[in-house]
């Protein structure tokens, strides 16, 4: 129990760390409008959640990483018969806080329409990428279901919520975004101790739902400029789902 402990820590600092070391946003507010003139990268940015996806794609051939892997996994849970699906509900709760926290008066970084875009270039960044690695890259589960293990779609998912939460409100209090990344965090342990994910599947999708995140936001001027020249169309919702076997998300457009 001790060992599985660390591990869930060692998870929610490791994957929180991209948050703690990340420079200010160089998308930026003015009093009304968002300023879309230009387009900062700072690819210092993309260290941790490259680092996590470069742990990932080298255990899929290193047998050291794989014999690692089992050993996580017997310590956190060796009994398959043991499981907790509270994973279904919490890989939605970060990406459901960064609506709900404006809902209850907290200030966000960027208005509505802004956030929903920048969710739904998100989730489609992290599940295309998730989705086309887990169908070329066939790796079992540990409870043998099926081969779509690597990378965890579970978590990815969390994870874009997460980043999502801490680039929306860090300039309000750093807690909102240190709970997001710990559920999402959480989400990966569960997915561990139910036997459905490795340590390496995992930390790939962690390293991708931040990754895909911080795109998104780089990506938003251009959305901006779009709705300016076409105003006749416009995202009206974006929304994660789990179907009970498919993580995706549904985007519905007006015109």
């Amino acid at each position: 129990m001790k060992i599985s402990i660390t591990i869930f820590f060692i998870l929610s600092i490791f994957c929180y760390s991209p948050s703690l070391y990340a420079q200010r946003d160089t998308l930026k507010k003015n009093n009304e409008d968002f300023d879309t003139s230009r387009s900062q990268i700072n690819y210092k940015q993309l260290i941790v959640p490259a680092a996590l996806m470069t742990y990932g794609i080298i255990s899929l051939n290193s047998p050291y990483l794989k014999h690692k892997d089992q050993q996580i996994n017997n310590s956190i849970n060796n009994d398959p018969s043991k499981t907790f699906k509270f994973d279904n509900v919490s890989v939605f709760i970060p990406s459901a806080a960064v609506y709900g926290l404006n809902f209850l008066g907290v200030p966000s970084k960027h208005n509505f329409k802004e956030r929903l875009a920048i969710s739904t270039i998100a989730h489609a960044i992290t599940l295309s990428t998730v989705y086309t690695i887990k169908h070329t890259t066939p790796t079992w589960r540990p409870d043998r279901a099926d081969h779509e293990s690597f990378p965890s779609g579970h978590t990815a998912v969390a994870f874009t919520g997460a980043e999502m939460l801490w680039q929306e409100y860090k300039d309000q209090s750093i807690w909102y975004g240190i709970a997001g990344y710990t559920i999402a965090a959480g989400t990966g342990y569960l997915r561990m101790y139910n036997q459905k994910h490795w340590f390496s599947d995992v930390a790939m999708g962690a390293g991708i739902g931040i990754m895909g995140t911080k795109i998104a936001y780089w990506l938003l001027p251009l959305f901006d400029k779009h709705l300016q020249s076409r105003k006749t169309s416009y995202l009206t919702m974006a929304t994660p789902f789990y179907n009970g076997k498919q993580l995706g998300v549904s985007a519905n457009f007006q015109f």
